[in-house]
């Protein structure tokens, strides 16, 4: 199956991204799956918005079962109703063929991806292996805070 450039760079973009850029890239594409069910909904193509808006919701779903609410704490748990708040007007939006739930997302889903771009990325280093030290400072990273 022949790829276009942009199918190619986005995949070595994920496959070479950490944790954080990897929730950016979910963001993005959740955001970029609602700008584009608007323009569906607004031009009459009841497929098209109604598989944009399914995109988005299996985006945010897979965010909210991917939070971490022991380590996430208080922003973790912020963001799990959250998220099934825009998931319940993802559904309303194609329900009802509306415009509004779908540009409150669109906010919602820029918010949040504005705030995320401020967590800086994972620094990744080279390290001797040592059994003894890799075991007292193991810690599982996490994408979710």
């Amino acid at each position: 199956m022949a790829q276009t450039n942009f199918e190619r760079y986005l995949e070595n973009e994920v496959l070479h991204a950490d944790p954080v850029k990897l929730v950016a890239i979910l963001y993005r594409a959740a955001s970029e799956s609602v700008s584009a069910a608007r323009r569906h909904l607004a031009a009459g193509e009841i497929r098209e918005r109604s598989r944009q808006i399914s995109k988005a919701w299996e985006i945010v779903a897979h965010l909210l079962t991917t939070l971490d609410l022991e380590k996430g704490g208080v922003i973790a748990r912020q963001l799990a109703p959250l998220y099934t708040y825009m998931q319940q007007r993802l559904i309303e939006a194609n329900s009802l063929q509306i415009d509004p739930p779908l540009a409150e997302v669109e906010r919602l889903l820029g918010t949040i991806s504005e705030a995320w771009q401020s967590v800086p990325p994972i620094v990744t280093a080279t390290v001797t292996y040592d059994a003894q030290v890799a075991d007292e400072e193991y810690a599982p990273v996490s994408c979710s805070f």
